[in-house]
């Protein structure tokens, strides 16, 4: 060419192609790991969906159902979570609804959403406290008096455990049930629950499981990396934030002062999904 530059097609063959592993687009097809997308919709639930794009796989029905429970689990919290504030921040300030959920994202960090991959990891390194105990003759009650031992000489708090605001997180036990009908609660389930003996003990007061923890040991069970928790919390959070955003924007004046205790519910009263037909 006169002028020295290449055409896409010339260029295509000087330049090998970048990979990607997860969607296949082509004309008139969509391919999700290998997956037709208009055969998926209608066929299978956003539960589905997440698990098949972080592991690439379809789930089992029940791997699906316990996914669906766990987004459900963390939708949202209220207004008072570091994320929501971020965000009503934002958005009476007038920043567009994609400004605002971008605040809150930016802010569901390692104190706020990131318990859940501390809890993964905390679990994994119980896991190899055990698998080393096998030669020293460590009992489990043992490994896990030294797995809380190692956590309280680097002044650190055990992640999963205790909550701002709940003692008995009422999501935590209905997790940890819905792993065992559904047969998912195997190996991490089973430290969890061992650890959460221990840390009673421990600590000489009640300090139960928390949501984090339960969807820690969950997220294990179904064979999810750690470096995806935050991302898993901030998929579950996005309709939470969304909304707030909205009302915020919808109800309230801008650039107000946000005060992140003294507010109200005024909302539908009490009901139960019976009620709803």
């Amino acid at each position: 060419m006169s002028d020295n530059r290449l055409n896409n097609e010339q260029l295509n063959k000087r330049i090998p192609p970048w990979e990607t592993k997860i969607t296949e687009i082509k004309k008139d097809e969509i391919r999700i790991h290998g997956y037709r997308v208009d055969e998926l919709m209608g066929n299978k639930s956003f539960g589905d969906m997440v698990f098949l794009m972080l592991k690439g796989e379809l789930p089992s029905i029940n791997e699906g159902k316990m996914m669906d429970i766990m987004l459900v689990s963390c939708i949202d919290h209220g207004v008072t979570p570091p994320s929501a504030l971020a965000a009503l921040t934002s958005a009476s300030t007038g920043a567009p609804y994609n400004g605002a959920l971008a605040a809150g994202i930016l802010s569901i960090n390692e104190h706020h959403g990131g318990a859940i991959e501390n809890s993964m990891r905390m679990l994994m390194e119980l896991q190899v406290i055990l698998d080393k105990s096998k030669d020293s003759g460590r009992n489990f009650s043992e490994a896990v008096k030294l797995l809380i031992t190692r956590y309280k000489d680097l002044n650190r708090k055990l992640p999963g455990f205790g909550h701002r605001i709940h003692k008995n997180d009422p999501r935590t036990a209905k997790l940890i049930d819905f792993a065992h009908e559904y047969d998912l609660a195997d190996t991490w389930v089973r430290l969890l629950t061992g650890l959460n003996e221990g840390v009673q003990k421990s600590v000489g007061k009640e300090l139960p499981i928390n949501v984090d923890g339960a969807i820690a040991a969950l997220l294990l069970e179904l064979g999810i990396a750690p470096e995806l928790a935050n991302s898993f919390f901030i998929m579950a959070r996005v309709p939470g934030l969304v909304v707030h955003i909205h009302e915020e924007k919808t109800l309230q004046k801008p650039m107000r002062r946000i005060d992140p205790v003294n507010h109200i519910y005024t909302g539908e009263a009490a009901r139960g999904i019976e009620d709803y037909s």
